[in-house]
């Protein structure tokens, strides 16, 4: 059985008749009975050329926690399509703690008053010790997270050790990791007690701008919106409107509708808008253990674990 295995990420696996594959280029034609593929990094056009080409794929493993760009690609039904969720779990969490502290401690305002060579006394000396009117402190903050999923869990802890309360938005609600979680149908009452609203949702149909003017509207204007999901959950139009009407404090973003995020895009030049390149992943990690223990699974008929159904 081939396996193809992307040039993009360094991987200790010792599979029978694996083979290293460049995800810049077009599959070479003698790897075109390959069984197997491991997608991580690869643009959409490669991915589209190797759905049409790779005529003996059983399996794709993709590297990425969403699986939205293999599904793109058009594989054919008999393919099974197994994801990289859980593989980010860490990393996402921690860039997802550091963007909201950022919020909290304005280091978007700092940064530009370091670059103007300006002292902000107003962010530092004496700051009083609860600010109703602002989110500048994780203790007693309502974070709410919208996707509650492994990342979710991962980050929940550490929002609660700095004093925050968390609350998950999935799709059925209950208790989760130890976290009280509702459903979607809550948050007309919940976001208008949030401080953050941390948007971790995959990009699906039914998620396409969901985080738009009505829900941005639900949050009082000291909240900040944190999206480490998709780019294209939220609607970045309604966004910009909200933060320079004052009606959303801020917006940490790490994901794009399009991505790189163009330079003509005004969220650039919006102060209290923070802007990290898709950083929040990218660093699977446990990569070649999923990908052993599936192909395993593979070869002795058993199912495969994160199967994108």
């Amino acid at each position: 059985m081939k396996v193809l295995l992307p040039d993009s990420i360094p991987l200790d696996l010792d599979l029978p008749g694996a083979v290293t594959y460049a995800v810049d280029q077009p599959i070479p034609a003698d790897h075109l009975d390959a069984e197997v593929l491991v997608a991580w990094g690869n643009p959409a056009w490669q991915l589209r050329d190797a759905a049409s080409r790779l005529t003996e794929l059983r399996w794709v493993q993709t590297l990425a926690a969403g699986p939205d760009a293999v599904l793109a690609a058009g594989f054919g039904p008999h393919v099974v399509i197994t994801s990289g969720a859980g593989l980010h779990d860490k990393t996402v969490a921690e860039h997802t703690l550091a963007l909201v502290l950022a919020a909290a401690r304005r280091l978007n305002l700092l940064v530009r008053a370091q670059i103007g060579h300006r002292w902000a006394a107003e962010l530092g000396g004496l700051q009083p010790v609860r600010e109703t009117a602002n989110f500048r402190t994780l203790r007693d903050a309502h974070v709410v997270v919208w996707g509650f999923g492994g990342i979710a869990a991962t980050l929940a802890p550490l929002l609660a050790a700095l004093g925050a309360r968390v609350t998950g938005v999935a799709q059925s609600a209950g208790t989760r990791h130890g976290f009280p979680v509702v459903t979607a149908s809550s948050l007309p009452a919940l976001l208008p007690t949030a401080d953050v609203l941390i948007n971790i949702l995959p990009a699906t149909a039914s998620t396409a701008r969901i985080v738009d003017a009505s829900i941005l509207g639900l949050l009082p204007a000291h909240a900040w919106l944190v999206n480490v999901g998709r780019g294209n959950t939220v609607d970045e139009s309604a966004l910009l409107t909200a933060v320079r009407g004052g009606h959303l404090a801020g917006a940490a973003l790490d994901v794009f509708e399009t991505e790189p995020l163009p330079a003509s895009s005004p969220l650039w030049d919006e102060p209290n808008v923070l802007i990290t390149p898709h950083a929040a992943g990218g660093r699977p990690l446990g990569a070649a253990d999923r990908i052993r223990s599936n192909y395993e699974a593979l070869v002795a008929g058993k199912p495969l674990s994160h199967v994108v159904s």
